[in-house]
Formats: C-alpha cells, sequence, structure tokens
C-alpha cells in the first residue's frame, strides 16, 4: 500500500513538474486532475478541470468532470450548471451519470434531477426523430 502511493506521488509530481514547462499540456492536465481527485484532493481537482474547463469549454466530457469535482466539493449550483452543459454539448452516457459516485451530492438535488430528466427524455424524442418509425423487419 505505501509502495502505491509513492507511486502516485511520483506521479503526481511528474505531472506537475511537466506542467510547469507546458501549462496547458491538455493530456497532462486529465491525468494530473483524475490522480488528484482519486486521491481525494478534490480543490486541486477541481482547479485542474477549471483549467481544462477554460481551455476546451466545448467538450462534453470536460465539463461532466468539472461537475464530479464540483459536486465532490458540495458546491450543487455549479455542478448543476456544468453537467447540464455537458448534456446541452451531447453528453449521453445516462447510466453511468447516474451511478458515477463523484456525483452523489449533485444526484441528490432535486433540481438537478427533474432537469436532468428532462433533457434526457428530449434527448432520445431528438434520437427518435432523427431515426424515424421503426419499419421492423422485412421479409
Amino acid at each position: 500500500m505505501v509502495k502505491k502511493n509513492k507511486d502516485v506521488q511520483f506521479e503526481i509530481s511528474f505531472y506537475e513538474n511537466v506542467l510547469g514547462h507546458a501549462p496547458d499540456f491538455i493530456e497532462v492536465l486529465v491525468c494530473l486532475g483524475d490522480l488528484y481527485t482519486k486521491e481525494g484532493l478534490y480543490a486541486k481537482g477541481l482547479a485542474i478541470d477549471e483549467r481544462l474547463a477554460a481551455l476546451r469549454p466545448e467538450e462534453p466530457v470536460v465539463m461532466y468532470n468539472l461537475a464530479c469535482s464540483y459536486s465532490l466539493l458540495n458546491n450543487i449550483p455549479c455542478a448543476r450548471q456544468a453537467m447540464l452543459r455537458a448534456i446541452d454539448l451531447g453528453y449521453d452516457e445516462w447510466d453511468h451519470l447516474q451511478k458515477d459516485a463523484d456525483l452523489v451530492n449533485l444526484l441528490g438535488d432535486s433540481e438537478f434531477v427533474a432537469r436532468l430528466n428532462d433533457r434526457r427524455s428530449r434527448a432520445v424524442g431528438k434520437r427518435a426523430h432523427i431515426l424515424g418509425p421503426c419499419q421492423g423487419e422485412s421479409e
């Protein structure tokens, strides 16, 4: 267990050093944010996710991760806003969203759940409209 913690600390130090030379290195920011969150360093993870959101504001997964960070810190209004943005940008992994432990605080918010259900219904409706009605199997 101690070895694993040393490995994680080495990775964190390594990525922090890389960012000292290349502060907008997206892949490194993603890895570092993930490590911070896994280590329970939620405020540091949020800072990374906010940087990523500034660099990639149109990326649904970036907004999703930002919502997770806000939720972990129990900032429900910001978590709600980031997650709804992620969904508006195309995030549609509904099952993952509803099972993600990082979102427990957000999923406890009745306003968010109502808005999530509304957006999910609209997304499913759009998909059905794009696909058209089912014609059944031809014989």
